[in-house]
């Protein structure tokens, strides 16, 4: 009864705490919770805020994209000889022949301001899409490392357990070996699980730390910096939200943001489609010319200059391409849309077969284990099983364990993904 208490106790205790508690005391340290983590990341990556002062360059070259060039100031001294006099040659208007003072405003084409306003409000879209998108990118990394960094830590947990639950069944093989009722090959093989459960420590530690640099990374943070041990992770949607297919894709198509910036590509395209039609069309410059003799002002002069549309090879050419450029900006948003909804199909298979896994391996495959484990116990307390089918048995469970969490952290991921792929939480 003593052995059977002892091994009862240390395998409740394995499957009572073999994951991180789900509503622990919130530990205030970064790394406890994700919602922590992307408020950091929004903050200070520096990635994200290249992309923000981008956006805002690209809006501030709205405004000039529109307005006119500068008017052109231009001063002619004529005569300054006085017409071969006695005078001396002079610069100063008053004292020469004349001197014509030229204002010149040059005029683009009717409708070209409003097509190159149109387009850099076009590239400003964009700029802003990329910052959107950026950002969906960084919230999944961390969203995905996150889960990692939670998968790493409970399957620390679980072998932390599975080894102590080891070193109590060696425990109880040494008393039955030196009662003589088993062999002394008990003990060694518990040494050797236990040789084996450290080995298994000391990489889970490795990996941990590795994922700890690359969260820190993805923070601008040293990538030594300590992260609070994870707490929980984010609930998963109800499955019908996850089954309305249709709804999922119309919601991508509105805010995805890849298709918003190929969309935007598309009518930034057209625009500079319009712009190098009016190029048919000859621009223009205005212009008035008072002219001084002596200290009076004696003419008035206007003007208008057009520019003549000769090279028309040339500009069938650029039109030809800039029809191109549309069509291969409408292809890539095709490409796009295709690319987005295929990975969306997979990733909504892969969280429904995490899900189904998880109930499985919790209702199904534990249950069973622990019947195997109760039945393998009793078999070793009346020396009908050996002390190998009760590590095996012990070994199930955990197992289990490690399936459960290993799908929770797999539903997670696909999460993630499908959230990068919406551009928005779901």
């Amino acid at each position: 009864m003593k052995i059977r208490l002892v091994v009862r106790l240390a395998a409740c205790g394995l499957m009572g705490a073999w994951l991180l508690p789900a509503h622990a005391a919130e530990d205030r340290m970064l790394g406890s919770d994700i919602a922590g983590l992307l408020e950091y990341a929004r903050e200070h990556n520096p990635e994200l805020a290249a992309m923000r002062y981008e956006a805002d360059a690209a809006i501030q070259r709205v405004q000039p994209s529109a307005a006119l060039p500068d008017p052109v100031l231009r001063t002619e001294l004529m005569d300054i000889t006085n017409q071969g006099t006695n005078k001396s040659t002079s610069l100063l208007p008053s004292q020469i022949g004349s001197t014509r003072y030229t204002l010149i405003q040059s005029v683009p084409w009717f409708g070209k301001r409003d097509l190159k306003r149109e387009a850099a409000e076009a590239g400003a879209d964009q700029a802003r899409g990329r910052t959107t998108s950026t950002w969906a990118e960084l919230s999944m990394q961390i969203k995905s490392a996150y889960a990692q960094y939670y998968y790493v830590a409970g399957s620390q947990k679980i072998t932390r357990d599975l080894l102590d639950l080891v070193m109590q069944m060696e425990k109880v093989a040494q008393v039955r070996y030196a009662n003589g009722l088993a062999a002394q090959q008990d003990a060694v093989r518990a040494q050797v699980e236990q040789t084996v459960m450290k080995t298994e420590l000391v990489a889970l530690n490795n990996t941990k730390r590795q994922i700890e640099a690359r969260l820190n990374a993805l923070l601008s943070r040293p990538v030594t910096m300590p992260l609070a041990a994870p707490q929980r992770l984010r609930s998963i949607p109800v499955a019908a939200s996850l089954e309305n297919h249709t709804a999922l894709e119309n919601r991508i198509r509105e805010h995805n943001p890849d298709l918003f910036v190929d969309e935007a590509g598309i009518s930034a395209a057209e625009k500079n489609r319009d712009l190098i039609y009016k190029n048919r069309y000859p621009d223009f410059a205005l212009g008035i010319s008072p002219t001084q003799s002596g200290n009076a002002v004696r003419e008035w002069g206007v003007m208008v200059e057009l520019n003549i549309p000769l090279q028309q090879e040339a500009r069938r050419s650029q039109e030809r391409e800039s029809e191109a450029m549309l069509a291969a900006t409408k292809a890539r948003k095709e490409a796009t849309a295709n690319r987005i909804l295929s990975a969306l199909t997979e990733n909504l298979s892969g969280i429904d077969a995490a899900q189904r896994t998880e109930l499985l391996s919790s209702s199904g495959l534990l249950p069973q284990a622990k019947v195997t484990f109760e039945s393998a116990l009793i078999g070793y307390q009346t020396g009908k099983v050996d002390f190998a089918t009760l590590l095996d048995a012990v070994r199930q469970i955990l197992n289990a364990r490690r399936e459960t969490l290993k799908a929770q952290t797999d539903a997670q991921m696909r999460l993630a993904e499908i959230e990068r792929l919406l551009g928005e939480e779901l």
